[in-house]
């Protein structure tokens, strides 16, 4: 019985599980994988799942699709919007929603495998389904490495995969070389003394200090990146006090630092690390702060002969006008681990999931609309046709593009 992609889909919307947690999904991946007659391997890097289709001699060709969920409250209204609520890495409590799009990841992959599968007498090598956890958390492909991935499963040829995005859907978006920005994640704890608000002369400030850490570091894209580089630093998060009328003895700031070269990256990592200690001197803070770091995320780079030769495909299959470049894009991902780690060219492209007919002007105006919810936002929420159809038909063309015909 063939799979009912758009069931499959709504059932991972209405059902998401955070990084790592991914136990429910990674089930529903081994049954359909084991149905269709793949030889499954689960709990790869814990939660990691891996088919593989031996079919002959050829080349082997690895599929990845992530699978984790987002701490977000969804706000879609969509009939089948998720509810749920879990805990999270540091043990609060947080609502979950696909807002990123990993369920059209894992649904697509399976309606591709699927369709190979029934089409297997028509190419031949070997074909590596892999469903990975924890893209959000920004460790799951290392995690799948470490934990012997590619002494459990063939080392494939290439690494190809893809990710919805707020444009069209119907196109697709392919940018050879550097196409996604690596991400380093930073938390920064700030010292002071605390004490009675009413007497700020006796104490060390720390939200005073952090702010004004925040705005300084604000000028590092501003004054110290070249205009001909990019790098954006986000403060997303400021924690500090519990009472109006109480000066605290600490305060966090949490940084996001988005670059696409490494001599840029170790520049304003270099340069947060000397604007933070600096203020902390010039405030008389009584200790110095500590900083530590998080996740990180490489520069998602496509190889360029690999990316010419897997476009190409791309535009057989759904036309010339819909493969598009969208140029360099500042949001990361760890899709570059799977194919570093064996040492193959990657070629990752974006699938349009919204509505086309809110597009009406941008051909007109050459600026696309900024009240489409992307990525990440409550409110995102893919078409399920054609999002689908072409997501699952780019992965089966890119797929028999790199392997050899029987």
């Amino acid at each position: 019985m063939a799979i009912d992609l758009a069931s499959v889909y709504r059932d991972l919307h209405q059902n998401p599980e955070l990084s790592f947690q991914e136990h429910r999904t990674a089930g529903i991946v081994a049954e359909a994988l084991t149905g269709l007659g793949l030889d499954v391997t689960t709990g790869i890097g814990r939660t990691g799942v891996v088919g593989v289709l031996a079919n002959g001699d050829g080349p082997t060709v690895l599929l990845r699709a992530d699978m984790d969920g987002l701490p977000v409250l969804e706000a879609t209204g969509l009939p089948y919007a998720s509810t749920a609520r879990g805990t999270d890495h540091e043990g609060t409590e947080v609502p979950i929603m696909h807002a990123c799009g990993h369920d059209v990841h894992v649904t697509c992959l399976l309606g591709a495998t699927e369709r190979l599968v029934a089409d297997r007498d028509s190419w031949s090598g070997t074909l590596v389904a892999l469903f990975q956890p924890a893209e959000e958390f920004g460790g799951g492909a290392e995690a799948m490495v470490a934990d012997g991935l590619y002494e459990r499963v063939p080392k494939p040829d290439v690494v190809l995969g893809q990710h919805v995005a707020p444009f069209p859907a119907g196109f697709v978006g392919l940018h050879s070389g550097a196409a996604m920005a690596g991400a380093d994640s930073l938390n920064v704890r700030i010292h002071g003394t605390g004490g009675h608000g009413s007497r700020p002369e006796a104490t060390v400030d720390p939200v005073y200090l952090a702010a004004s850490t925040t705005v300084r570091l604000q000028g590092i894209v501003a004054r110290e990146v070249a205009p001909t580089d990019a790098a954006v630093v986000t403060v997303g998060r400021l924690h500090a006090g519990t009472k109006n009328n109480i000066i605290p003895a600490e305060a966090t700031l949490g940084l996001s630092v988005r670059t696409f070269d490494e001599s840029v990256r170790a520049k304003v990592l270099g340069s947060i690390e000397r604007i933070v200690q600096a203020e902390a001197v010039a405030a008389g803070a009584p200790k110095p702060p500590e900083i530590t770091y998080d996740e990180r995320f490489p520069v998602t780079v496509n190889e360029p002969a690999a990316t010419a030769r897997t476009a190409a495909a791309l535009r057989a299959a759904i036309g010339d006008q819909r493969v598009i470049d969208p140029g360099v894009v500042s949001g990361s991902e760890d899709v570059g681990v799977l194919a570093t780690a064996a040492g193959v060219p990657l070629v990752y492209w974006f699938l349009g999931g919204a509505d086309p007919s809110l597009f009406g002007d941008a051909l007109a105006t050459g600026r696309m609309p900024e009240d489409i919810p992307s990525n990440h936002s409550p409110h995102f929420a893919p078409l399920i046709e054609p999002t689908l159809e072409v997501g699952v038909s780019t992965l089966v063309a890119a797929a028999r593009e790199w392997l050899g015909a029987s």
